[in-house]
């Protein structure tokens, strides 16, 4: 089963059977509050995710996030949240700091 944790959200796991969603649709389906300025469009990079492990279980890059890590808006290690699915096993995430809400506690 495909299991996203989010490290610094004291590792909060999320659990799902459906791998035709975008990530960030499994986050806020599961109560998390994530940035995402353009309305999930893959306009701009709020709602990046940084991988701690899992990338290889995380479908194709799209042309969006190929266009801006072309522009050094997105490390090796980031995707959008918007853009990604998880297609098998476990992803470990954080949130990066720039996206981070005042209003949340995060764990590191």
């Amino acid at each position: 089963m495909p299991r996203i944790i989010i490290q610094n959200l004291e590792n909060f796991t999320i659990d799902s059977e459906n791998t035709d969603r975008k990530v960030i649709e499994l986050i806020h389906e599961n109560g998390i509050d994530w940035m995402h300025a353009c309305g999930k469009k893959g306009r701009c990079t709020s709602c990046k995710m940084i991988i701690l492990e899992g990338q290889e279980n995380v479908s194709e890059e799209t042309e969006r996030e190929t266009f801006f890590r072309q522009q050094n808006r997105l490390l090796p290690n980031e995707r959008l949240t918007c853009q990604s699915r998880l297609l098998q096993g476990r992803l470990i995430i954080k949130v990066a700091d720039i996206n981070k809400f005042p209003h949340l506690k995060y764990s590191d």
